[in-house]
């Protein structure tokens, strides 16, 4: 790794938590509403809603592992991923008439746009993971150094 300073190592932690936020949010207020309201609540959209904490996750993980020369295909294509399944979804849900109303939830268009949603959420979860090796590619070349180097007994 060529750059495993502090600003890389800030970069790479403040977008690994960004990019979980939308999912690790999304998770919490089902589990907390779903105990308070004894039924399972969910809400499928909130991933989307919180899309940009994602995308600046997303964005400062790029830059980190750009700085650091690792992981860097692994965190662009899930950014990528994550942008395009999003747009995607909401593309299509504009073009069949889900997003106004004008068609009823239901059919290959709504499953399509489910499936895509889906997708996102799996991109977004693949940036996270993305994020957390390359925070612990970072500090772990950071140890290797430190560690004191002791003769054989």
């Amino acid at each position: 790794m060529k750059k495993a300073g502090i600003l890389t190592k800030a970069l790479a932690t403040i977008g690994a938590l960004l990019a979980w936020f939308p999912i690790v949010a999304t998770v919490v207020i089902a589990a907390v509403g779903s105990i308070a309201a004894r039924m399972v609540r969910f809400d499928y959209l909130m991933p989307a809603e919180l899309f940009p904490f994602g995308l600046a996750g997303g964005v400062l993980l790029l830059w980190a592992a750009l700085r650091a020369r690792s992981r860097r295909a692994l965190i662009a294509w899930g950014l990528g991923l994550a942008v395009g399944m999003l747009v995607g979804s909401q593309a299509l849900a504009v073009a069949t008439g889900l997003a106004s109303g004008e068609t009823e939830p239901g059919g290959w268009s709504w499953v399509l746009v489910l499936a895509l949603l889906a997708a996102y959420a799996l991109a977004l979860v693949e940036l996270g993971i993305a994020g957390v090796l390359l925070v612990g590619d970072l500090f772990r070349d950071g140890e290797k150094g430190s560690r004191p180097v002791l003769p054989p007994s």
